[in-house]
């Protein structure tokens, strides 16, 4: 089947390129801003590796704990700084996101590779519908709010332009930034679509 096997490189590709440039975004600014692209990476290089097509590779059964341990620190991280404001409680979502569907797939991956099957009361591939739906809620919500702020609004007459100024670092500007989180976003609620 191409169709899947194709939105999964373009998944990945494009989770890939994102990770890339926030990782470019942790040698310029504050050190708020470089925990963020940090944190932003990490979000952008996992949910590259969560989509690689099963046709290509089939990812063993440790990597779902894996993805729940490390994704489970950065929740903990993120809320430890969200008491300071920002983007940080849209981390601890992004982090716990991506533990719930590394839990959700992780039944569904064992039962594809024939090493488990699901027991007598076990919960199916694919995790909890409710929990699922908000989540798609928060996403959905997540990336028109983004993709609002992207649309460029005019200089009011009478106001000069920076136009022969030189503009900031190619990876440090916020438009960029701005789009490479509406891409994870997007991601995100296109993964929690195939669960």
């Amino acid at each position: 089947m191409h169709g899947p096997a194709l939105s999964g490189w373009l998944l990945m590709g494009l989770c890939a390129a994102t990770g890339a440039y926030c990782l470019l975004r942790t040698r310029h600014g504050t050190e708020r801003e470089r925990a963020s692209a940090r944190a932003e990476a990490l979000m952008g290089f996992g949910m590259a590796a969560m989509a690689v097509p099963a046709a290509l590779f089939t990812l063993p059964e440790w990597t779902w704990v894996a993805y729940a341990v490390v994704f489970g620190a950065a929740a903990l991280h993120a809320v430890v700084r969200a008491r300071r404001g920002g983007r940080h409680l849209h981390h601890v979502v992004g982090s716990l996101a991506m533990v719930y569907m590394a839990v959700a797939m992780a039944p569904s991956a064992a039962h594809a590779s024939g090493g488990g099957h699901l027991g007598h009361g076990a919960q199916p591939a694919g995790g909890v519908p409710a929990l699922t739906g908000v989540l798609l809620v928060y996403y959905a919500l997540y990336v028109l709010s983004s993709a609002g702020r992207l649309v460029p609004t005019p200089s009011p007459v009478g106001v000069p332009t920076a136009g022969g100024t030189a503009g900031p670092v190619w990876d440090a500007r916020p438009e960029l930034t701005l789009a490479c989180r509406l891409t994870m976003g997007i991601a995100m609620f296109a993964m929690l679509l195939t669960l």
